[in-house]
């Protein structure tokens, strides 16, 4: 790829709060270039960006751009909003932000890229910290933040690069990968790939773009698909719950709600005992993939457990905002029904006395979709709270509201605004209680009034 920002001084981002553009900021500040930025919406993104120096413009408006020879764009961005519009008509460079992304990717000889439909930004995250572990001077880029690096990405001198593939409108496919983990395929972003067959097409070109290693989940049928098409000459190299795989956990034991610990062995040999500190069995597979993938990247297996101690999780993955007056406040991202079916599973094997899900569903075609399956696995919560649907890039063609899923869930109730919803659930909780707010979209707020109501009580 022809490396597009050489002789660039000025690149400005529209929509840099979202979670794919931040660490890409990050990481051209740290090089030296001035950016500037502007999103809809103030978020802890945005004072994070603006403490880096970086002027954020509030509204989207054409005279943004202003100055800029660069324009960063994410897809969310719809067709008809006016800074795009401005930025297209200016004759100034504008590219989508997954094109940056690929041409940073290429920039490393050592791109390790986790793609997946679930798990992507955890085991991003483990694996990050597994190569800071072991004193690997790393580049990351993670959809999510992460306490250790400061934020969602990291610039580093080494060759070595993680970076957090996701698989939506194929943006994958425009990375370099050295080394693709592939977590998982399941139904989601069927709007765009519309049927699994074309989902798992788009993965097997993922693999054809690898050129070292893949490595790649061994229990799961449709990854075992789509790597087995792949005309790539890269290594297989499988993870997994079953012993067949090239590396597996024995053993797994639960030491605690937050903590559980596991042997690693790679094809018969223990490598080591890990302890992880984030709760779920979903986790502990997460951890042999970030081991699996550092280990076949130079990571010492003796210095895993360095990598993990200092690990508890990324921002908004079953992340402990709060413990007052005996009820405890987690905040998640899970947003596809297998996600969320985890995440209460996870939770109703804890030492709880019941768990409230506070969840804003994301997109109307998601909902729409898979309205059946979110209502099935809902019910594992013992109260169901739910908020208006975030359609963020969508309009609401399909006519669906939060109020349809409530009614398929015996007892739940649904609220316009995140202040009914905080005064509802602080209204009802008890003591012993988990409150768990989870979705991709800005669902934490609640979580943050709620905390704010209880602490005045």
């Amino acid at each position: 790829m022809e490396n597009f920002l050489i002789g660039k001084k000025h690149i400005h981002f529209i929509g840099i709060g979202g979670s794919g553009m931040y660490p890409l900021a990050q990481i051209l500040h740290k090089q030296g270039y001035y950016l500037t930025g502007s999103d809809n919406n103030e978020t802890e993104t945005l004072k994070a960006v603006r403490n880096m120096g970086i002027p954020v413009f509030l509204g989207q408006r054409a005279e943004n751009i202003e100055g800029a020879d660069l324009i960063v764009h994410t897809a969310a961005i719809m067709a008809d909003n006016p800074e795009l519009i401005a930025a297209k008509e200016s004759g100034v460079l504008v590219i989508e932000r997954s094109i940056l992304l690929g041409l940073i990717t290429e920039m490393y000889d050592n791109a390790v890229c986790v793609c997946g439909t679930h798990g992507k930004t955890t085991t991003s995250s483990m694996l990050t910290h597994l190569f800071l572990g072991d004193n690997k001077d790393i580049t990351a880029v993670i959809g999510g933040k992460l306490k250790k690096i400061g934020g969602s990405g990291i610039c580093g001198k080494s060759d070595t690069m993680v970076c957090e593939a996701c698989e939506f409108v194929d943006t994958f496919l425009k990375l370099y990968p050295d080394t693709a983990v592939i977590l998982n395929i399941d139904c989601d972003h069927l709007d765009y790939f519309k049927t699994m067959d074309n989902l798992k097409l788009s993965f097997t070109k993922f693999c054809n773009l690898t050129t070292k290693n893949i490595i790649y989940n061994g229990d799961d049928a449709n990854t075992v698909e789509a790597v087995s098409a792949s005309t790539s000459p890269a290594r297989r190299i499988t993870f997994g719950y079953k012993s067949s795989n090239d590396y597996y956990p024995e053993n797994i034991n639960r030491i605690s709600d937050f903590a559980t610990g596991f042997d690693l062995y790679y094809r018969g040999s223990l490598l080591s005992h890990i302890v992880i500190h984030v709760p779920g069995r979903h986790n502990v597979l997460n951890a042999v993939a970030a081991s699996a993938a550092a280990i076949e990247n130079g990571v010492n297996p003796e210095k895993l457990n360095e990598g993990f101690s200092d690990f508890f999780g990324s921002v908004r993955r079953f992340e402990k905002l709060a413990e007052i007056k005996g009820v405890t406040f987690v905040d998640d991202y899970a947003h596809h029904p297998t996600e969320v079916e985890s995440l209460l599973k996870t939770a109703k094997s804890m030492s709880f006395k019941r768990v409230w899900a506070v969840h804003q569903p994301f997109t109307y075609s998601r909902t729409a979709t898979l309205l059946k399956e979110f209502a099935e696995v809902l019910k594992i919560a013992d109260k169901v709270v739910l908020t208006e649907i975030m359609g963020s890039r969508e309009k609401n063609t399909y006519n669906i509201y939060s109020k349809d899923l409530a009614e398929k869930i015996d007892g739940a109730v649904w609220f316009s605004t995140f202040d009914e919803v905080a005064k509802y659930v602080t209204d009802n909780v008890e003591e012993g209680d988990l409150v768990i707010t989870f979705g991709c979209g800005d669902v934490y707020k609640v979580a943050y009034k709620m905390i704010e109501i209880m602490n005045e009580k």
